[in-house]
């Protein structure tokens, strides 16, 4: 008993095993769980659609039964008027019970008939519900299918526009930005470092001896012509 118990529960494990791996199954292909959901829709649907049509036979046998009865029924009565309009009573008996237990029959026949009307009245709606909802599920698949294929879509290419980083780019420029401040820097720092030299200092304090001289050397030339024209006055006189 114990064994019998252990491979039990070891084939309830494999079950719910089984069951979580077509779970996941499904869930990464939808295709499948509605395929197997309308399968198994279409088998029940075939399955009632047997039942109902045995429903219906039954129903159809025993209208038959009914109809044959009700005539036997009829052609009793006849009989049993003939019987005793010919005062045959022993057969007029015999009729009479006939006519009671036909009666009897008929109305169980009866019973059974509306019984059996409801039941096919029944299974037929039953079918119909169930044939409704397989179209419903059909429609809902291509939907379905439709809409999960446009989302799978447009993760992808949100997926690859969230690939396309700029980050790169920025960081190329930055540096080319960056190399360009520093070049003009070292340009700025080397006219500065050249104004500041001792050299051009020098060169500025050459510059200004140059000009002090050239200023005294003109006042010097201005005072000689100033005086040759003095003297070239005094000479006229």
């Amino acid at each position: 008993m114990a064994e019998v118990g252990f491979f039990k529960r070891l084939g309830n494990l494999w079950k719910g095993f089984l069951s979580i791996w077509i779970s996941d199954v499904e869930k990464e292909h939808p295709e499948i769980a509605y395929e197997n959901a309308i399968n198994s829709m279409v088998e029940k649907y075939s399955k009632l659609k047997s039942a109902t049509a045995a429903i219906i036979r039954r129903r159809e046998d025993t209208s038959e039964r009914f109809q044959r009865v009700t005539r036997e029924l009829a052609q009793t009565e006849a009989e049993l008027g003939v019987a005793m309009d010919t005062s045959q009573d022993d057969v007029a008996l015999i009729l009479l019970q006939k006519k009671n237990q036909l009666t009897a029959d008929i109305g169980d026949l009866n019973a059974e008939m509306e019984g059996a009307q409801r039941d096919a009245d029944s299974a037929k709606t039953s079918l119909m519900s169930v044939q409704a909802e397989i179209r419903k599920l059909q429609a809902e698949r291509v939907s379905m299918l439709a809409k999960m294929q446009s989302a799978q879509a447009r993760i992808k290419i949100q997926g690859q526009l969230d690939g396309l980083s700029v980050d790169a780019e920025v960081k190329a420029l930055e540096n080319v930005r960056e190399h360009i401040k520093n070049t003009i820097a070292e340009a700025n720092l080397g006219k500065e470092l050249s104004e500041a030299s001792l050299d051009a200092k020098l060169q500025a304090v050459r510059s200004q001896v140059g000009e002090v001289q050239a200023k005294q050397q003109l006042a010097e030339l201005k005072a000689k012509r100033a005086a040759a024209q003095a003297a070239q006055g005094t000479k006229t006189l």
